[in-house]
Parts: C-alpha cells; structure tokens; sequence
C-alpha cells in the first residue's frame, strides 16, 4: 500500500466521522407536512386520533383498509343475495379525499345499504359531490383564525378556535330535501357550513371539510379534543372502516435503494460514498488520462425526443403523467417568465399573475382552480388532460 492510498483512506475516515457528528449533533427539525398518516407523530399525521378510534367507538371494531375502497368492499358484497357482509361506517380523513369512479360508486352502494361514510377533506370526491347534489367552494381570500362550530345547540360549548393549517372550503350549494346542516366555521365575521350529513339510500354521508382538526397538533392543542369527540358523536357505534393512506405497496417503492434513500443516516453516508470515489476518479484521471480526442457533439433532438415521449405517454393512456408534467412545465414557465413563487396557489398568487401578465383575473383563478382539483383527482382521464391543454393554451395566446 503506497503512501497515496493511505492518505486517502485517512481522509475518507474523517469525512466519515464529521458527518457521522454533524448527524447525529444536529437538531432534528419539526416536519410540518400534511401526512394524515395514522402512524406519524409529526403534527399533521393523525397517530393520536387513530389511536383513540376504540376509546371514542368502545362497541365498535376499527378495521383499518390498505387497499381501494372497491377492493375492499367488494369482496365483502354478497352478489347472491345483493347484501353487504359487512355493516357500520366506512371513515377517512385526509387532505383530498380523491376517489376514483369505481370507488365513488362502491361508496355509494355501500351507504345506500343502510351504512354511513364520514370524509372530512378539504375537497371531497367530485363524483360523491355530484352524487349527493352538494357544491364545495374555496376561498383563498381569509385570515388564518377560524371558529368552528355546531348548529346543535347541545354542542355549543364545543365550538374551538384554530389557526394553523386551515383552508376556507366550504358547502356553496346543498340540496334541502336530503341535507342536515351540522357544522359551520367563520373566518372574521364570514361564517359558511363546513359540517354536512346527505342521507343517501337507507345510510349517510358525513361530510366535513376541516380534517386538520383531527391531526395530532390540534388534536393535543388546549381543549379542541372536544370539538372532534362531538364532530364524530353523529357516526352510529358500529364497525369503524377505516382508510388508511398507507395502501399496500406504496411505501416499497422500485430502486433498490430505497432502504438506503429513505434512512437519513444511510443516505447521507452513500452521497458522501459516491462524491468520494468521484474525486478519487478526478485525481487519478488527471495523472493517468490520455489525450481524447474532440468528437464532434450529437444534434439536438430534444424537441423529436419530447414528441415521441409524448405520443407514447398518450397512446398507453397515461393521462396522470402527461397532466402531472403538463403543470410541471406550467409554473415553471410562470416562474421563468414573472418571477412568482408558485408553492402556494392562493388570491395572491392569482392576483400578482393576472397584473404581470395582464390577463383577467376570473380567467387566471379558473386556470389555478382547475389544477388544484386535477392535482387533487387520484385517478385522470383524457377529458382532464384536453381541459387542462386547453386553458393552458387559452393562457399562452390571450
């Protein structure tokens, strides 16, 4: 082993130490991301509330469903006798409550057999929506504190005030024949409903549209405990159905790296690994490296590339791709050409493009709107993708 060598490996072990002290000296900051995972402690996941599940339903049994709700109650449908095997509430809470068609459907069934389904999300389902004949609307326009409440004048004293995390969506239209006012929620002197229950067949619908409630943050946060308890006092005291957001298979992944890449530490460790033996590549190429000749560059087919690339994604119905890169490409070019922020697709977002790129700003706030709900379906079609190309090119060419 030549002098070289030695020192390189010296230098390779204190690279290794520092980080390993930087690791584990560092203090871990707090993850503020809207999980509504049943298993995280991070503010917004919902261990807390998954975990009192059997404390708030004592008679009940908490399934927990890691699949779609169509493979999941479908396999407990008895077509022989058009009965479900299985009776009680199906639950979940979430950011977006996207469905897809067949799952709205089964969910549909499943409530009109006698059985109810709780969703609190900011935007529930666009097939349930127009199922159940209500209109959700989202005000971008609100100060942060929220007072949610209830119409049941036993609840009153289980009204809470918020401020974190909060979206103004609220019930724009309902249908009275088939709809009891539950809930509502005020932001400054504006108070709209929040909190719903359609019958619908023989069972309910229990919509409600501040899930954040239920996260582990206001959930532990003075005496807003009382406000969930009382939201869910309306669910009936039977088998609890409840959807988690860890489906089975989603967290594998498909590198074989994955375990690495998802452990902080093994991460940091195969970076530091990889930009070693690229400098050691460095070093030595500069010493041994003969003379290469100048080859001349590959034309740019960029442009061919893309275009074969996008006929393949819209032959093989990959809608979601090419409708996740179409608003990839979107704000980018936003913030390219007018130098917005675009991690936050609120009024003021929408009023500073409409002045920078001079275009009416109902116009804009369609545009934005329809993305939020794009990006919030689980499952596009090629209706979505003509929809969004179309306002997309609607914006380039006013």
């Amino acid at each position: 082993m030549n002098k070289t060598v030695k020192i390189y490996i010296v230098l390779l072990i204190l690279l290794f130490a520092g980080a390993t002290a930087i690791e584990f000296s560092r203090e871990k900051p707090i993850n503020w991301d809207r999980t509504f995972n049943e298993t995280h402690k991070i503010p917004y996941g919902t261990f807390i509330f998954y975990d009192q599940l059997k404390n708030l339903f004592p008679e009940s049994t908490v399934k927990t469903i890691k699949t779609t709700p169509y493979e999941y109650f479908d396999a407990l449908y008895n077509f022989q006798d058009s009965i479900y095997e299985t009776s009680g509430t199906y639950m979940v809470i979430n950011n977006y409550a996207g469905l897809d068609d067949v799952s709205a459907q089964e969910l549909l069934d499943f409530a009109a057999h006698g059985n109810d389904v709780f969703m609190s999300s900011h935007f529930p389902s666009q097939n349930i929506q127009d199922s159940l004949g209500v209109d959700v609307e989202s005000d971008y326009n609100f100060k942060g504190k929220a007072n949610l409440s209830f119409e049941n004048s036993e609840f009153k004293n289980d009204s809470i005030n918020i401020e974190k995390g909060l979206g103004n969506y609220y019930f724009k239209e309902l249908d009275s024949v088939s709809t009891t006012v539950l809930g509502y929620q005020k932001f400054d002197s504006i108070q709209h409903i929040n909190y719903v229950k359609v019958e619908y067949g023989a069972g309910n619908f229990y919509l409600h549209l501040q899930p954040i409630v239920f996260t582990n943050y206001h959930l532990l946060k003075k005496d807003n405990k009382k406000y969930a308890e009382a939201a869910l006092s309306y669910v009936s005291n039977d088998t609890i159905h409840f959807d988690s957001v860890n489906k089975i298979g989603k967290d594998l992944g498909s590198s074989p790296l994955r375990f690495i890449l998802k452990t902080p530490a093994l991460r940091w460790a195969w970076f530091l690994a990889i930009f070693t033996l690229i400098c050691f590549m460095i070093f030595n190429a500069k010493r041994r490296q003969r003379i290469v000749k100048t080859i001349k560059p590959n034309e740019n087919t960029t442009v061919a590339f893309t275009k074969t690339i996008g006929n393949l994604y819209y032959e093989t119905k990959e809608h979601d791709t090419i409708i996740d890169k179409k608003i990839t490409y979107f704000l980018e070019y936003l913030r390219r050409e007018y130098f917005l922020d675009t991690q936050l697709l609120d009024e003021k977002f929408i009023k500073n493009l409409s002045l920078k790129s001079n275009k009416k700003q109902d116009t804009i706030k369609r545009l934005i709107n329809l993305i939020l709900q794009l990006k919030a379906k689980r499952h596009l079609e090629e209706a979505d993708l003509l929809r969004l190309n179309k306002a997309i090119e609607a914006f380039y060419n006013k």
